[in-house]
């Protein structure tokens, strides 16, 4: 169900389902919550879901001023401040990866669980292919029609946006493995296995983490979620179940062996 919350100037809309522990759903750049409807399913039987729109997004209004990884965390904090007020469950996808790992560096008293979808936090981690992907003409051809469907500010604002989210691909956060390292809550790093993220970033990623799984889906680029959608979900959720199963025959893979990235 599609709701708005006025929060510090800002309207923000954000969709709410289900019942149970609190769980939020962080989009990517240029797309909104609709980028979620085949994990809303899976999840709102047993947890109490909401996906906010970040500023500029879908069906929340653009807001002065650039887009930074900051602004955006703490736009999101205020969110999940406002509407449960409690640790909560934060999956992010991409650019909501990004957020939800810096939400978990920053307010980590708000973040209980954390699933990082399809994201590198350095530029040694991103693949050759993103970089060009970033400065391609056609880009915008790819966003701008579901922009114009659902924005309130118009269709003739999107240049304005879409400039803004460029802006921000382009000079992105820089998060070293030592950065990322004192995020404490458990942690399930996920990507595609053609991602745009290079397999050896996310794994030392999981290494460097205290607590962190690793899962890399087959057979699938940046939108994991939405090509192995069944396989993706059933991750998610059993990740989140707070008992872990131990390791059956546990012999280091992950753990053994140091890593020359990011550090």
């Amino acid at each position: 169900m599609g709701r708005h919350l006025e929060l510090d100037g800002q309207r923000i809309y954000y969709e709410e389902y289900g019942e149970g522990e609190p769980l939020f759903l962080l989009h990517g750049g240029m797309v909104g919550a609709d980028s979620w409807h085949l994990q809303v399913p899976a999840l709102e039987g047993r947890y109490h879901v909401f996906v906010p729109e970040r500023r500029g997004h879908g069906r929340t209004p653009d807001v002065p001023g650039p887009y930074t990884t900051e602004n955006m965390t703490a736009e999101t904090a205020a969110v999940i401040q406002a509407l449960v007020d409690a640790p909560a469950h934060v999956i992010g996808w991409s650019d909501g990866a990004y957020v939800a790992a810096y939400l978990a560096l920053t307010r980590p008293e708000l973040v209980a669980r954390l699933v990082l979808i399809g994201q590198a936090y350095a530029a040694d981690g991103e693949t050759a292919a993103v970089r060009k992907f970033t400065y391609s003409p056609e880009i915008a051809d790819w966003f701008r029609e579901d922009y114009a469907r659902l924005t309130p500010d118009g269709a003739d604002h999107f240049d304005v946006v879409f400039d803004k989210v460029m802006t921000l691909w382009r000079n992105p956060l820089e998060l070293t493995l030592s950065d990322m390292a004192r995020i404490t809550a458990p942690a399930l790093i996920m990507q595609g296995d053609d991602d745009d993220v290079r397999i050896e970033y996310s794994t030392a990623l999981a290494r460097a983490l205290p607590e962190a799984q690793l899962a890399v889906i087959p057979g699938t680029g940046h939108g994991a979620p939405v090509q192995k959608t069944d396989l993706v979900n059933r991750m998610i959720t059993d990740f989140l179940q707070p008992a872990q199963p131990e390791r059956l025959l546990g012999l280091g893979a992950l753990r053994d062996g140091s890593s020359r990235t990011g550090q």
